[in-house]
């Protein structure tokens, strides 16, 4: 399990990975903008493990929503519990995480999550993490981008990844927060703004089904095939009724209609036939916008290196795959290792 201990920056300066000669003068302040992603924010763990393994430790840390929240961890010294606790999710698991909330503000009151990471967090306040952070979120109301540079940690992870109608917004300083993604998915600017030479950002929006496009006009053929295909669906469902699970069973408890766990499941499912939950279509929304927005803050405002994970089919809640994300982080880090010491070189010697 990787250990993170910040080192200060007089002991950092002027070290570079492979280049004896910089230790002459000083190496760029690095910065890393982690974008939004919901589960695949995973990959963010094995960016930052491949980063310190070539002894590139950032110097400053910005995240939005997940990003956020590893960020924050790795900030705060707590980058092993993040790593331990993204491996020990399962399918099974993920459900004990979900309390439905009855207060109106999102599906869920994300109680739970929050009680873990006070639990892990609770007496680490911003402005004295060892390495600079900040986490964005988004003002109800007026749309404002909050940057979120002081006060108590484990609250600013919570109002950077409160999504929209699932989880319930967080106040802070008299402000109703919730998730940055949707005003800046990929915090680069942030980065630029607290004094990066060098900002590597992490882009984890490439969406599920590849890039959107326009159709410019399905057709009523189109039409008539999702009729048929409706039609086949209620025929065979009536012809081959799925037997009903055994109430005392895991799986009967997890499928009934009266359980907040089946209910859950239901809202966050995707069939393979018939309409997604209302939480899926929340965030596949959310998710889209948020690829849009992405694409036009980075397009006018680059960063030097851009890592892009590429994660195929893992969906936006598969939190139980961390070690395929992990390991697709680290080996996106490391196709891109060349052109960060390329650019490392050039910036130090123009210091």
């Amino acid at each position: 399990m990787l250990s993170f201990t910040r080192k200060r920056q007089d002991e950092i300066e002027g070290r570079s990975p492979r280049e004896p000669g910089f230790a002459r003068g000083r190496r760029p302040r690095i910065g890393l903008a982690l974008g939004a992603g919901a589960a695949r924010g995973w990959a963010h763990i094995g960016v930052l493990k491949e980063l310190v393994d070539q002894n590139l430790v950032p110097d400053i840390v910005v995240g939005t929503s997940i990003g956020a929240v590893v960020g924050g961890c790795f900030a705060g010294g707590k980058f092993a519990q993040i790593e331990s606790f993204a491996l020990s999710l399962t399918r099974r698991s993920m459900l004990s995480w979900m309390d439905v909330s009855f207060n109106g503000g999102g599906l869920l009151g994300g109680n739970r999550l929050k009680r873990r990471l006070d639990q892990e967090l609770s007496d680490l306040i911003i402005e004295s993490l060892p390495v600079r952070f900040a986490a964005v979120a988004t003002e109800i109301g007026t749309g404002h981008e909050i940057w979120l540079t002081r006060g108590r940690l484990a609250d600013s992870l919570r109002a950077s990844y409160a999504l929209p109608g699932v989880f319930e917004p967080v106040q802070l300083g008299g402000r109703w927060l919730f998730d940055g993604a949707l005003v800046n998915p990929v915090p680069v600017t942030v980065c630029r703004a607290f004094g990066a030479d060098l900002i590597i950002a992490i882009n984890l929006s490439e969406p599920l089904g590849g890039r959107g496009t326009v159709i410019q006009d399905a057709g009523l053929g189109a039409l008539d095939l999702i009729e048929a295909a409706a039609t086949t669906d209620v025929v065979e469902a009536q012809a081959n009724p799925r037997p009903a699970k055994p109430v005392g069973t895991l799986s009967g408890m997890l499928s009934g209609l009266g359980g907040y766990a089946g209910l859950i499941r239901r809202q966050f499912s995707r069939p393979a036939n018939g309409s997604p939950g209302v939480a899926s279509v929340m965030v596949d929304a959310f998710y889209i916008v948020q690829d849009r927005i992405a694409r036009s803050r980075l397009a006018g405002d680059p960063p030097d290196v851009m890592i892009t994970p590429r994660m195929g089919k893992i969906g936006l809640f598969d939190f139980h795959r961390a070690d395929e994300m992990i390991a697709i982080g680290r080996d996106a880090t490391r196709k891109a290792m060349d052109e960060v010491l390329q650019l490392i070189a050039v910036r130090h010697r123009t210091a």
